[in-house]
């Protein structure tokens, strides 16, 4: 087969307001996929960025009396420094404010245009005449006509209702609580209908790989039929309109920010001398993964295609959406307002950032929403991460008077679970069965610690001293193996299990530690809470 390009993108935060464990659990599965392919030898490029270009932004920045590029710095230094502490490897983690991406994002804009995929389209718009502006989407409340719950103009919460133009028209100003009036505007359009067709042909192909919130979302749209969207507002925040006449508005930012994915990719590619039409073109053994919540569905199965295929020029398609369910915190929606969850930032001050990445991996909202607490977290930590892994570590090669590793002969049996585990793992992660695939690695360690336990090493030391090399130095090789499979859920600890064996990089193949290792730079991975 070969090596693959493979592109894995993270979804774009807003830069407006710090992240919480919720979106943590969301985009965690970016990262397992991306040191996963890497393991395996394939061209990864894994990207996201910071969105500074979203309402959410202006809203703040009105509020506190700033400028919008304040708010995003901020948040969008706050949010490189946790991913970085988090250990995700972004090939890059760049923000939607860079000259780079505002440039290109024109330029792709530019060829929609050129391509006939956006017309110009005058009619009745929400305005504030307390406030004297149009209003876009989030600037609007109103009662969601579906589930009817009160929500903003762009999305519900509840239900994910997209509000048409018609529904908005019957909203209040958030600002001011105003109700809206309408007014003529003059705003450019996509035309998304243009791609129904396509769409759902690609859709076909591709989604019996996805989770099953991704079909059914993707499936509504393509039902009610795919409708034209405006593409640029009121604002004076964001990417240039690249079209004549509209020198005073800016493009949308879901425009903006599912395009980074590409722009990104084209940015890592100048710096490493590589050609980002390997990652982004048909012919390359390639795939495409967008990784994200389930509240960015359709940006990622619809929109982002649609602004693909209208480059007409021979683009992939994403073929993988990685949507996770809710993580709640104590069994309610993370808020900060109501002072409910914890952020990440809060959460890697306090605990291991390698316990906190196995957990929300381990009991993740792959399938349905899952719930937070504190004493699961804590429970996870100290039975499955200090009893079971970092015990295992521990007594093997920190044995009482052990000053290097034994020369042994490996259990056959343990080597073909080793062999199985592998196997096992790197199915259930490309089926993007993660929880699955920590189990079956945690079920390798209890197998090793139950040999240990089993075999008696401190009685074989006595009675057996080849009897004794042979335990040692077969749980050896669980341990050196484990620092490959953990590599995609807990990095940190799976380094210092290289550093302690003299392993220089991994890889995802059984391995064998060298012999007569000295162990003098053993210690443990873990401390209990």
């Amino acid at each position: 087969m070969g090596k693959r390009n493979i592109v894995i993108g993270g979804a774009w935060p807003y830069a407006n307001s710090s992240l919480h464990l919720g979106h943590i659990a969301g985009l965690i599965s970016g990262d397992v996929l991306a040191r996963y392919y890497r393991l395996k030898g394939d061209n990864v490029i894994y990207v996201s960025g910071s969105d500074c270009h979203g309402t959410p932004i202006t809203e703040r920045a009105k509020k506190e009396k700033k400028d919008p590029s304040e708010i995003a710095n901020h948040y969008h230094e706050e949010f490189s420094k946790m991913f970085k502490d988090l250990n995700f490897s972004y090939d890059l983690y760049s923000k939607t404010a860079t000259e780079y991406h505002k440039d290109r994002v024109e330029q792709l804009f530019r060829k929609l245009y050129d391509n006939g995929y956006i017309y110009e389209k005058i009619e009745p718009q929400a305005f504030c005449e307390h406030c004297n502006h149009f209003l876009s989407d989030r600037e609007i409340k109103l009662t969601c006509p579906v589930c009817g719950e009160e929500t903003k103009g762009d999305q519900c919460d509840k239900c994910l209702h997209v509000p048409t133009t018609d529904e908005l028209k019957k909203g209040v100003c958030i600002d001011c609580g105003n109700k809206t009036v309408e007014k003529d505007n003059k705003n450019l359009y996509i035309k998304l209908s243009a791609f129904q067709n396509a769409i759902e042909e690609h859709t076909k192909k591709v989604n019996s790989e996805w989770r099953v919130n991704a079909r059914n979302e993707t499936e509504k749209y393509l039902k009610q039929g795919l409708l034209d969207r405006a593409v640029t507002r009121d604002l004076s925040w964001g990417v240039n309109v690249p079209v004549d006449g509209y020198e005073n508005k800016r493009l949308y930012v879901w425009i903006d920010a599912v395009l980074g994915y590409l722009t990104n990719t084209m940015k890592v590619c100048e710096e490493r001398g590589l050609n980002w039409e390997d990652f982004w073109k048909e012919g390359h053994n390639n795939k495409i993964y967008m990784c994200h919540g389930k509240d960015n569905i359709m940006f990622h199965s619809i929109i982002l295609n649609a602004l693909l295929m209208g480059q007409e020029d021979n683009y992939h398609l994403v073929d993988t959406i990685v949507s996770a369910e809710y993580l709640n915190f104590n069994d309610q929606k993370f808020s900060k307002s109501k002072g409910i969850g914890m952020t990440a930032i809060e959460a890697i001050e306090k605990y291991n950032s390698d316990s906190l990445r196995y957990h929300l991996i381990a009991n993740g909202p792959e399938k349905k929403d899952t719930n937070f607490t504190i004493q699961d977290f804590e429970a996870t930590h100290n039975s499955e991460i200090v009893n079971k892994f970092g015990n295992l570590v521990n007594r093997t090669l920190k044995f009482k008077g052990l000053e290097e590793l034994p020369i042994g002969q490996i259990d056959e049996d343990i080597k073909q679970e080793i062999i199985k585990t592998y196997e096992n793992v790197g199915s259930l992660i490309e089926k993007l069965e993660f929880r699955e695939a920590v189990r079956k690695i945690v079920e390798l360690v209890e197998k090793a610690n139950k040999f240990y336990d089993d075999k008696q090493p401190w009685v074989a030391k006595k009675e057996n001293i080849e009897e004794f090399n042979n335990i040692i130095y077969t749980c050896a090789v669980v341990i050196v193996n484990l620092s490959n499979l953990f590599e995609p859920i807990m990095p940190n600890a799976c380094a210092k299990i290289r550093e302690f064996l003299e392993i220089e990089s991994p890889s995802w193949e059984y391995i064998e530690p060298k012999a007569n290792l000295k162990l003098d730079k053993v210690e443990p991975l873990f401390s209990r809470i």
